[in-house]
């Protein structure tokens, strides 16, 4: 049987307050120790929901009986925590994106292989049933040859001006929060051996950061390409389309069909059309036992390291490519 693993949490972000907090909270797996803000009334409040101690600090929080750490600081402050967190022996579950460039992620995934510790990147779209739903449609062939995958994941401004997607300094911009999704996603069916062919980023000169962007993505041995765009100020999407020889899939809500959401998903060929209600799922559950399993086991371990350096690299590619 698998031990119980002692987990803290550094930072009290909104995302951790509604998503995942209470799936910690709720598997059986994990004990929730405690969680850490430098505001002692976000300490406080955040322990007074979900049952556990406050710590005011987040040194204090490491050095408290853990196995792991989930981490969902701004961008800006993720490589300084991991490390940390790293150098304590704890395993680290940490919101995208993981570090703020390539470099960085490499000496996080070489810390983490050489202790023997989990590293690992939240998207926790990986692990709902609709992308083995449809990997299972492309699978049986049912869109024929695939020839384009399209990504949207875009919303409006944030009301408030000051959010943290809107700071340089500590890591924001659409490329490391949106972009990272649909980057992510052109992975998973296009595989690791892709690259940024084209890109643009759209920066106001009222801002700090990009607001939005694009690019265009090839695969170095197929034919497959990928077209994604993301963004802040936009009419919501959160689309995933896969263009067949024989047929189309779309995927309404690709990045975030979470508890309570019945992920729907549209094939069309010549001679069908079907739109397919798949039943609820919770890929913060289930992201939450790949996280132990991984603690538990360490296998798959070299795989999620492939999976952070591959990401960051795409990332700096893009960004790179949206100067040319």
């Amino acid at each position: 049987m698998s031990k119980v693993i002692n987990i803290g949490v550094l930072g009290c972000a909104n995302i951790a307050q509604r998503l995942i907090l209470p799936a910690i909270s709720k598997n059986s797996v994990f004990k929730l120790i405690g969680v850490a803000s430098r505001s002692k009334e976000k300490a406080d409040s955040f322990a007074s929901i979900f049952n556990t101690s406050a710590y005011y600090n987040y040194e204090s929080l490491l050095e408290s009986n853990l196995d792991a750490i989930y981490i969902p600081l701004p961008n800006g402050l993720h490589y300084e925590w991991i490390k940390k967190a790293l150098n304590k022996n704890l395993h680290v579950l940490v919101e995208k994106s993981l570090a703020c460039n390539l470099e960085e992620v490499k000496e996080l995934n070489l810390l983490a292989k050489n202790n023997g510790l989990v590293l690992m990147e939240i998207f926790q779209f990986r692990f709902h049933k609709q992308l083995k739903f449809i990997q299972d449609q492309i699978d049986k062939g049912h869109l024929g040859e695939i020839k384009l995958l399209r990504s949207s994941f875009g919303f409006p401004p944030f009301e408030d001006k000051d959010n943290i997607r809107y700071q340089k300094d500590i890591g924001g911009g659409a490329l490391l929060d949106a972009g990272a999704y649909t980057i992510k996603v052109s992975q998973i069916f296009l595989g690791s051996d892709i690259y940024i062919d084209s890109a643009s980023l759209d920066k106001p000169c009222d801002k700090e950061v990009e607001i939005s962007g694009s690019a265009y993505i090839k695969n170095k041995n197929g034919s497959m390409t990928a077209q994604i765009a993301f963004g802040f100020d936009h009419f919501y999407q959160n689309i995933l389309e896969i263009w067949g020889s024989k047929g189309k899939l779309t995927a309404s809500r690709i990045f975030t069909a979470g508890p309570g959401i019945k992920a729907t998903v549209k094939l069309e060929g010549s001679d069908f059309s079907d739109s397919v209600h798949l039943i609820e799922d919770d890929h913060f559950h289930n992201m939450l036992n790949h996280f132990s399993e991984l603690i538990n086991t360490r296998i798959g371990l070299d795989n999620e390291y492939e999976q952070n350096e591959n990401q960051a690299r795409l990332i700096g590619e893009l960004f790179e490519k949206s100067k040319i």
